[in-house]
């Protein structure tokens, strides 16, 4: 699948609201005991650690000042105090063994929550202030992080910290957790990282613009994560331009960048013939996805808490595209988008799209990763095909346990295809 590139380059920015809002910490995280704010989130008491916060007191090997092990591999970028952030490796107490699962969201639906959470608790977080600029001139430390970032198998690395790690806020409202964390005082590369051929290349090329980069290293089959960390450390781009981008940012800006690669490719196709539906649970979420014969549209809506009848929370975009920040669903949007957009440019047709989204009361926030692979779940399965709305709605309203009139209160689309006499399947 070849896509083209935006036609700007896509430069993190904070003032273009990709950062994460208080409502959406809340929401994402949902925690009754702290509500959402990061800053009284505590083991002892968080709920979201009951299943495994016997497994974690037993530990010791995650509470040293030394630590050697086999990253998977993996970087974190903060956003707190941007433009100054810490920055830093994860690293497992683990030798000799293959790490990689530890860090490939795109692997995680066929393994329940306990186990997910145990395969991110064990990363141990390094923690270095500095600022976003500095990685056109990177230190020691953040040339380390970086060069390791690149890497596409496993890399053992040795870290030395300023105190024993301790594990305070393990959850965002984006990226996958993270386990204890420490102040890095050194880090060092105890064997030589793979690195494909084509990040190398990129890495090198600071001629190129960072979102063509991205749609490169995609087009290449470099995996959605190894090029979210090498955006995140800040090696794509052009050169004085390079700066270490929050990890939850660049979840979303690597999201939002292949797909805006490939909506013009998406609407110069056919249009779908029928009204399609597919979903796809796990994880303690629901994702279905409804496709009906019209020019690219998208809506995403997102519903929690179902057992007091919410309306969703919901963003969309017309077939002329969006040029504000979907704040009420944020990064949920613009990750269920993009499996939309690479399955119909796969197919070869063009279809406007519903999205819904459910989280149910035993979830546990692991970030919008297990949005899109949920979205891409659902998309490899065959739909079930309607000629007509109504019988489209019908089995939506199976697959979903929010009632339907609730969704489509909160929805613009579904208001304005029923109003489109043109489409007389619809009227």
């Amino acid at each position: 699948m070849t896509m083209s590139p935006p036609s700007s380059a896509a430069a993190p920015r904070e003032e273009a609201g990709i950062g994460a809002t208080l409502a959406e910490v809340r929401r994402e995280i949902a925690c009754r005991v702290c509500q959402g704010d990061i800053k009284r989130c505590r083991l002892a008491i968080c709920p979201y650690l009951d299943r495994v916060r016997a497994w974690f007191t037993e530990r010791r090997d995650l509470q040293t000042k030394n630590l050697f092990g086999a990253s998977p591999p993996s970087a974190f970028v903060g956003s707190w105090g941007y433009p100054k952030v810490l920055v830093g490796p994860l690293v497992p107490p683990v030798r000799d063994e293959d790490t990689s699962i530890l860090d490939a969201s795109e692997s995680w639906l066929s393994y329940d929550l306990p186990e997910i959470l145990r395969f991110r608790l064990s990363l141990v977080r390094g923690k270095a202030p500095r600022r976003v600029a500095e990685a056109r001139m990177p230190d020691r430390i953040l040339s380390t992080v970086q060069e390791a970032a690149m890497a596409s198998k496993p890399i053992d690395t040795e870290m030395w910290f300023s105190k024993k790690p301790t594990l305070v806020s393990p959850f965002s409202a984006r990226a996958p957790p993270s386990g204890p964390s420490a102040d890095l005082t050194k880090v060092d590369l105890a064997s030589s990282p793979s690195v494909p051929r084509r990040v190398d290349d990129l890495v090198s090329d600071t001629d190129l613009r960072a979102g063509e980069a991205v749609t490169d290293l995609f087009d290449h089959g470099i995996s959605q994560s190894q090029i979210t960390r090498v955006f995140s450390v800040g090696l794509l781009g052009m050169k004085d331009r390079r700066r270490l981008v929050p990890t939850e940012w660049s979840i979303t800006a690597v999201d939002d960048i292949l797909a805006k690669g490939l909506v013009d490719e998406v609407r110069g196709l056919p249009w779908i013939s029928e009204l399609e539906v597919m979903s796809a649970s796990g994880l303690a979420n629901n994702v279905l996805i409804l496709l009906f014969p019209q020019a690219f549209m998208f809506e995403g809506l997102e519903a929690w808490n179902l057992q007091s009848s919410p309306t969703p929370a919901h963003d969309h975009e017309f077939a002329g595209g969006r040029t504000t920040y979907p704040d009420q669903i944020a990064g949920a949007y613009h990750a269920t988008r993009l499996p939309v957009l690479e399955h119909l440019a796969v197919r070869r047709r063009q279809a406007g799209a519903i999205v819904f989204m459910e989280v149910y009361d035993d979830w546990v926030p692991l970030g919008v990763w297990r949005y899109r692979e949920l979205a891409r779940a659902a998309l490899a399965k065959k739909p079930s095909r309607f000629a007509d709305f109504e019988s489209a709605e019908s089995e939506i309203g199976r697959r979903l346990r929010l009632p339907l009139a609730n969704w489509w209160r909160a929805s613009v689309l579904r208001a304005y295809l029923r109003s489109q006499r043109r489409i007389t399947s619809y009227a």
